[in-house]
């Protein structure tokens, strides 16, 4: 059976032409549903198909890819991907916007902590008794709660991820590779990468997830140091790592979906 045309959802602008990593937006036709998705063209030497939480359908692909030859994988992996919006779609209407005023509820490792704010002479976040303890010198705004909030997550990001990042270590040398350098930045598609110069990025609010779904994480980073894409191998090394990463894989998505 012949796949339908693609339809062009949006042309690029010049702007987007003058980026390194050119996106367009397209659509097909899978049954009666209509798959949306994105295309981007990065330096890369695989193709990639992401379902995000949000509904985005994002294909990454190398540099030249036919456009033809991207509507076939997609259409190869219709199935797959609407069995992952099915899924996603369960947890609408999503967690509503942080508006940072008391009494309100704030994720740190899977547990969900109240916030008390409060006036002082010095500012900071503790964290005691099952609540964030907000103190700020001025009557406390939503904005400097969230940004007293955000460097306490920013801290203990640093503090706790190098910890994971540090016990998974033996078994990876043992493989014969070597430590990746561990930074940490807001991602707005992903928990984390590894760039080819074995730099290690772990999304900085990975820090509201459970510890054993960051160790998966960093440890599903970490096999990419042996296997740079998602072969058969690597999984298998996934696997013998973490047997059950499959498992965190999965409270991951839906605690923070």
């Amino acid at each position: 059976m012949r796949n339908p045309p693609i339809t062009k959802m949006e042309s690029m602008t010049s702007n987007n032409l003058r980026k390194s990593a050119q996106s367009v937006d397209f659509q097909i036709s899978y049954g009666t549903q209509s798959i949306s998705y994105q295309v981007l063209h990065t330096a890369r030497k695989t193709m990639e198909i992401a379902v995000h939480p949000d509904g985005r359908v994002v294909v990454k692909a190398p540099p030249g890819t036919a456009l033809d030859a991207i509507k076939h994988r997609v259409h190869k992996r219709a199935r797959w991907i609407a069995r992952q919006l099915a899924w996603f779609q369960q947890f609408q209407p999503r967690t509503p916007p942080r508006r940072y005023v008391g009494g309100e509820t704030h994720l740190y490792l899977g547990r969900q902590y109240r916030l008390k704010l409060l006036q002082g002479e010095k500012e900071g976040v503790k964290l005691t008794r099952g609540y964030f303890f907000v103190s700020c010198r001025n009557k406390p705004a939503p904005e400097k709660v969230q940004q007293l909030l955000e460097q306490w997550y920013l801290g203990k990001a640093r503090e706790k991820y190098s910890e994971i990042l540090a016990a998974r270590l033996p078994e990876i040398k043992h493989l014969g590779c070597k430590e990746p350098k561990l930074q940490i930045r807001h991602m707005k598609t992903r928990w984390g990468s590894l760039s080819p110069g074995g730099v290690l990025t772990l999304n900085r609010n990975l820090i509201r997830a459970p510890r054993e779904c960051i160790d998966y994480v960093v440890t599903h980073e970490l096999c990419h140091l042996q296997y740079k894409n998602h072969s058969t191998a690597f999984y298998q090394l996934l696997e013998r790592l973490l047997p059950d990463w499959e498992k965190r894989k999965h409270r991951l998505e839906c605690l923070l979906v």
